[in-house]
């Protein structure tokens, strides 16, 4: 005599008819499933209330004379167009032009569309691209990069930007973008 899983006695192991029944499935697959499920969830909830597009943010920063504002993505998705606009202010206007250093491995992320306005002059070192202005008229330079970022991108990048004054940086602001797969 046997006794089955459900505690009934059989005379016979092999004569009951239940004997290749498998069990349910136990509390632990359903648990792996509705937590599978809620991970879903939450993901297609984000997506339909936007938390998965770009974030952009402005970063300030101020020395002197100068104002530097960064406005940029510090969230985003490969594929998107991203801001990414500098303002420097300067009280009392320009007296000459103006040249911004900014981080060149920042843009490896980005397919530019170019500059508006496009430098007067544009030069690099190891690190930084140096972008020279024309000095405008009033106290505000800004500079719009048109860009989105690259399809192939899969981490984010960090940079900064400066506005140098007599061959120094005068306001530096540092800025990071983050992207979600």
């Amino acid at each position: 005599m046997t006794v089955s899983r459900a505690g009934r006695r059989s005379a016979s192991g092999s004569g009951s008819t239940l004997s290749d029944v498998r069990d349910a499935a136990g509390p632990r697959s359903a648990v792996a499933r509705t937590a599978v499920v809620a991970i879903l969830l939450v993901i297609v909830l984000a997506g339909l209330a936007g938390l998965l597009g770009v974030r952009s943010t402005t970063r300030t920063a101020s020395s002197g004379p100068w104002t530097v504002s960064v406005t940029y993505a510090w969230v985003a998705r490969a594929g998107l167009d991203v801001p990414w606009t500098v303002t420097v202010r300067r009280a009392g206007g320009f007296p000459g032009p103006v040249t911004l250093a900014v981080t060149s491995d920042y843009f490896d992320i980005f397919e530019s569309q170019g500059l508006d306005p496009e430098p007067a002059t544009e030069t690099a070192d190891d690190t930084n691209l140096y972008w020279t202005f024309d000095p405008p008229p009033g106290e505000t330079l800004s500079v719009d990069f048109d860009a989105y970022i690259q399809p192939s991108s899969q981490l984010g990048e960090s940079g900064e930007v400066s506005v140098v004054d007599a061959g120094a940086p005068a306001a530096t602001v540092s800025f990071s973008t983050f992207l979600l797969p």
